[in-house]
């Protein structure tokens, strides 16, 4: 079912009611749209609600460039509705993974009751590329756990042990509270109570910390016995490949490291990535370096040099930018 509201705003807040109603829900915008989404965004993520918000990535601040490239909204999903929260975001490279990572997207905000960012870009968006899509009973489903207890008894944020609380859907027979306000298990609000305040926090947090590895995922090419990684996400990763299959032919052991999951950030799969004895990352993006801070945390400790390319003026870095990157990094050691 797809349904036009007069806004933004209006359509992130829908996608919430969906989703308390017991559908699975997305919406789908780019630049200032994702902005008016936040506050109902912050909304889902605090009561625990599954939704999926794809933002086709373009030029900012503002407009901007409204039909050009970019990858700077990197921070925005992270970051972008206020408080100490968590999320997650993956960032597909083709048309195929903008299936499949949507469909990902839509089964980790299910097993983990929060909102998934699907982070696109305009090139992937205006990508034509073609796809065999898997037959239905071939896809993975995964569906929001549901409570066991009667409606008597259940409460709709406690712990049943695994950190991510069942869910029932609102008109089930399952009447509960729901609100924005730091709240107790019932949902009901305790704005007053620091206990309550610091637990349930720490809930939000844990359930992604406690299965961050089944929620990260990450491709490598060519990087076994790399002694220089490109780290590129989303469309720049099309040309860092290119690049690094042609560095391979000019006898420079170069390779990719290439994060499908943004947020949680995958820092301990690059530390690993890095320790096989890389010594220079490249850090390729479209954007002013949101993410190089990233990879420096991550490979902080190793003897290895992480450089800058970063380009943000609505053209895609080319597989030859980066390749000249490559050796420019090699030549000056």
């Amino acid at each position: 079912v797809f349904v036009q509201f007069e806004d933004e705003i209006a359509s992130m807040g829908a996608v919430v009611g969906a989703s308390v109603a017991g559908r699975k829900a997305l919406t789908a915008t780019s630049g200032p749209g994702f902005t008016l989404k936040q506050e109902n965004l912050g909304y889902a993520i605090m009561i625990q609600i599954p939704c999926v918000v794809i933002n086709v990535q373009r030029g900012g601040p503002s407009t901007g460039l409204p039909t050009l490239p970019s990858q700077s909204d990197v921070m925005q999903a992270r970051w972008g509705t206020h408080g100490d929260h968590p999320i997650i975001a993956v960032a597909p490279a083709s048309v195929r993974e903008c299936f499949d990572l949507t469909v990902r997207a839509f089964n980790l905000s299910e097993k983990y009751r929060i909102p998934v960012i699907v982070l696109s870009d305009a090139i992937i968006g205006h990508m034509r590329e073609k796809i065999e899509i898997p037959a239905a009973d071939e896809i993975e489903i995964i569906n929001r756990k549901k409570p066991t207890v009667p409606p008597e008894e259940y409460k709709p944020f406690a712990d049943d042990g695994t950190g991510i609380p069942p869910m029932a859907n609102m008109g089930d027979g399952y009447l509960f509270h729901m609100t924005s306000n730091n709240y107790d298990d019932e949902g009901f609000p305790a704005t007053n109570d620091h206990e309550i305040a610091d637990y349930r926090l720490k809930q939000l947090h844990n359930k992604i910390d406690r299965y961050r590895d089944d929620i990260i995922d990450v491709e490598e090419y060519l990087a076994e016995d790399a002694e220089l990684l490109v780290f590129a996400f989303g469309s720049t990763a099309r040309s860092a490949r290119g690049a690094v299959k042609e560095a391979r032919k000019e006898g420079i052991k170069a390779g990719l490291f290439r994060p499908k999951t943004i947020w949680p950030f995958p820092d301990q799969e690059l530390a690993h990535a890095v320790s096989r004895g890389v010594k220079h990352v490249i850090c390729a993006e479209m954007n002013l370096s949101q993410l190089e801070g990233e990879v420096l945390k991550a490979t902080r400790g190793q003897d290895v040099a992480v450089h800058g390319l970063h380009q943000n003026d609505g053209r895609l870095i080319s597989p030859q930018q980066v390749l000249t990157k490559v050796k420019e990094v090699l030549n000056n050691g």
